[in-house]
């Protein structure tokens, strides 16, 4: 069984650093109306950012394997956070964004498939909380 290990620091105000198993760092905090001072990515939208990151490795790499080229992908999630505390995401949308020439709406659709359904492990824990839809939107160039 595999293990990840994170520490947090407090570093000033409501200001946090965190590290990442790989030796990578990111900083945390909260808006300006909340008391924060916008330095960092607020760590509800982090979790937007790696559920987006998550599929997207997936993609590209599903996309390598079954030579299905595309010269640009984006990803979109919109999410919806409930009124009460504590929030959550309850439902989630994720909108794939592919750009390129003749790209093979097929085999991006099988792609983008095979993330959603097989390999995310971060769509996966999204499931067990929200409800998670997806779309693809196409643009040749």
């Amino acid at each position: 069984m595999a293990s990840n290990i994170v520490t947090t620091e407090w570093k000033k105000n409501l200001l946090f650093k965190s590290d990442n198993p790989n030796g990578a760092t990111i900083l945390m905090d909260t808006s300006f109306a909340n008391g924060g001072n916008e330095v960092g990515a607020s760590p509800k939208a982090l979790m937007l950012s790696s559920l987006a990151g998550c599929s997207g490795l997936d993609v590209v790499m599903i996309g390598e394997k079954m030579r299905v080229n595309f010269d640009d992908l984006k990803i979109t999630v919109e999410a919806n956070l409930t009124e009460e505390h504590p929030k959550f995401y309850d439902k989630v949308h994720v909108i794939y964004h592919f750009y390129g020439k003749e790209l093979n709406e097929e085999k991006l659709k099988k792609v983008v498939d095979l993330s959603v359904e097989k390999y995310c492990g971060v769509m996966e824990m999204f499931r067990q909380f929200a409800t998670v839809t997806t779309d693809i939107k196409y643009y040749n160039e």
